[in-house]
């Protein structure tokens, strides 16, 4: 009888998760042309009244709707008046697709045993299946960073797109950077009361002359004959043709300067993660075109002196000394916070299309995707979203329509059925 009764509950919830999947959306068949509706470009750029055409996943048109003369009896034709629309939203340092449930292990597939691991591929994890995604999308975010986590070389990133069967599918661009989690300069020490003292690292340097060593070992490596393959050196050959970067993750002054100056020293392309000082670092910065990709702006700040609104001010400051930079939630399910987290900034002195254009262009450009997303331009990916307001406001940004490669994909999940399904219980009606 146990066992009769085991068969169906499985069976039940076998049918509840199978109903409860998003089928990706279709391949564009046909011409779509958004018109009417207020354009961001992500350029910093705007069209008031603007015409997008796409097909075939490619933005064929874009402009004035008032000046365009085209034929539309074959196109299908969305009207946007009265609406935004923007080009999707890039998250970066992710770990979106890798974890589900923060408390039970076995749904958290982010990072591997040992300090060295630069063959370790997210791509190869990333759950598409994730209930955690939808939630994401729906807020206008469609494309993510996959970042790996933990140890000293955590492994090598890839970029998705949010709508797909299988891994395969969802790959936008794959093992494009290793990443290298900087020594801390401090070392943190805490007794049975949880009082702690801070001091310098004493092992600081000589754990720079470690990773500089095992750079340079695969360095020779890559560029020697070998008869045995050594996996973890031959990941790292991309480094040295610029086939990928090195995301450090460095935070204070003192270690985003020597993250930097290895990195020149090497020869590597290089783009600092985190950055909470990134604003102290702002003439080295420059001087070799380095990236930053910033933590979220809701965190307190590394030292206790610094001003309590540093985080928000560090957009506005790396903008005018012309540094390139991204904003990100370093998460997986605040992802959908992105914009929220990126207009932040805009009541400390940064221009609002510039806030967008920090989750667009800018990411896209750090992330080497620039060519393919990040602005509404003709030949890029039909990646767009529509929203009924502005995208940056909680109270507006309720997106209407999304393409991703010009397919037209599903904005539910599972919270918002849940919310019908309560406002139905308690006689609420369909909101």
């Amino acid at each position: 009888m146990k066992t009769i009764l085991h068969i169906i509950l499985l069976s039940i919830l076998c049918f509840s998760t199978r109903a409860q999947m998003q089928v990706p959306g279709k391949k564009q068949d046909s011409l779509i042309v958004l018109m009417n509706g207020r354009a961001h470009l992500g350029n910093g750029e705007v069209i008031e009244n603007s015409a997008i055409g796409f097909e075939n996943g490619k933005i064929i048109f874009i402009g004035d709707a008032r000046s365009l003369r085209l034929d539309l009896s074959k196109a299908r034709i969305i009207d946007a008046f009265g609406k935004e629309i923007y080009p999707g939203l890039i998250t970066a340092n992710s770990t979106l697709g890798l974890r589900e449930i923060e408390m039970v292990r076995a749904t958290n597939d982010f990072s591997e045993v040992g300090l060295a691991n630069p063959c370790i591929r997210t791509i190869i994890s990333y759950n598409t299946d994730s209930k955690v995604t939808p939630t994401v999308r729906c807020n206008g975010i469609l494309l993510a960073q996959i970042v790996p986590q933990g140890g000293v070389i955590s492994g090598q990133s890839s970029i998705v797109q949010l709508d797909a069967w299988n891994w395969e599918d969802a790959a936008y661009k794959t093992d494009e950077g290793i990443h290298l989690n900087w020594p801390s300069y401090f070392s943190y020490q805490y007794d049975e009361n949880g009082d702690g003292t801070v001091s310098i690292n004493s092992n600081y340097l000589k754990d720079i002359e470690t990773i500089k060593e095992y750079i340079l070992r695969a360095k020779a490596y890559c560029q020697t004959g070998h008869i045995e393959k050594d996996l973890q050196s031959e990941a790292m050959c991309g480094l040295f043709n610029e086939a990928k970067k090195l995301y450090i993750h460095a935070n204070l002054a003192t270690e985003i300067n020597a993250a930097i100056l290895m990195a020149h020293e090497l020869g590597l392309t290089c783009v600092i993660v985190g950055g909470h000082e990134a604003w102290k670092c702002t003439r080295i910065l420059k001087e070799y075109q380095v990236p930053v990709i910033l933590h979220r702006n809701q965190a307190l700040p590394p030292t206790a002196d610094d001003e309590y609104d540093i985080a928000y001010k560090t957009p506005a400051i790396l903008e005018s000394a012309g540094i390139l930079y991204c904003n990100s939630m370093d998460n997986f399910w605040q992802d959908r916070n992105l914009p929220f987290n990126a207009s932040q900034p805009v009541p400390y002195g940064l221009d609002k299309e510039l806030a967008l254009k920090s989750v667009t262009y800018n990411a896209a450009k750090i992330l080497g995707i620039a060519d393919r997303a990040g602005t509404l331009e003709t030949g890029k990916d039909a990646t767009i979203i529509i929203s009924e307001g502005d995208v940056f406001d909680m109270r507006t940004n309720k997106i209407t329509h999304a393409f991703i490669q010009g397919r037209q994909i599903d904005l539910n999940n599972k919270q918002k059925d849940l919310y019908q399904i309560y406002l139905k219980k308690y006689g609420l009606g369909n909101k």
